[in-house]
C-alpha cells in the first residue's frame, strides 16, 4: 500500500483533537517540504511486535551503525501517543542543540536530542517548530 494511503488510514484512526493536530502538522511539513519523500511506519518490527507508535516521516535518511549497515529513516517524522504528539527531527549530530536553540522558545514542550513532544499544538509556538523542522531537513539533508 502506498505510503499516502498508509497515512490517511493512520490519520483518519488518531482520535480528536490530536487527529486535527496531526493534520495540521502533516499539512504544514508538507507545504514546507513539497516533494519531499513520504513515508509510514506502522510501529511493529520484522516479527509483528509492537516497539513503538506509528509515524509519518518526512524526507530520507541514511544512517550508518556500528557494525557497518545503513538503514534508511526520515529526516522528521510525527507521531500521535498517550500524552500528545513526538516530533522526531533525527541525523543531528549535537544532541544538545535542538534544547538550546529551541527549548526556551517553543512553549510547553520536553525537548530532548531528538524529539519534542508536546500535548497539542495550541500549546507550543508553531513557528517556533517549524523553524526546528526545517532546520534539522537542512542539517540532514544529503
Amino acid at each position: 500500500m502506498p505510503a499516502e494511503d498508509q497515512i490517511s488510514r493512520y490519520l483518519e484512526a488518531v482520535p480528536e483533537p490530536k487527529q486535527s493536530d496531526m493534520r495540521r502538522l502533516h499539512s504544514t511539513i508538507l507545504e514546507m517540504n513539497p516533494g519531499c519523500k513520504l513515508s509510514f511506519f506502522d510501529g511493529k518490527d520484522e516479527s509483528g511486535k509492537v516497539v513503538s507508535n506509528p509515524n509519518i516521516g518526512y524526507g530520507a535518511l541514511d544512517k550508518q551503525y556500528a557494525n557497518g549497515k545503513t538503514k534508511e529513516l526520515f529526516q522528521i517524522g510525527i507521531s500521535a501517543n498517550s500524552a500528545g504528539l513526538s516530533v522526531y527531527i533525527m541525523g543531528m549530530d549535537d544532541k544538545t542543540y535542538l534544547q538550546k536553540k529551541f527549548g526556551d522558545s517553543i512553549g510547553k514542550a520536553s525537548v530532548t536530542g531528538y524529539c519534542i513532544k508536546f500535548k497539542a499544538l495550541k500549546d507550543i509556538d508553531l513557528d517556533t517548530l517549524k523553524e526546528a523542522i526545517q532546520d534539522g531537513m537542512k542539517q540532514t539533508h544529503t
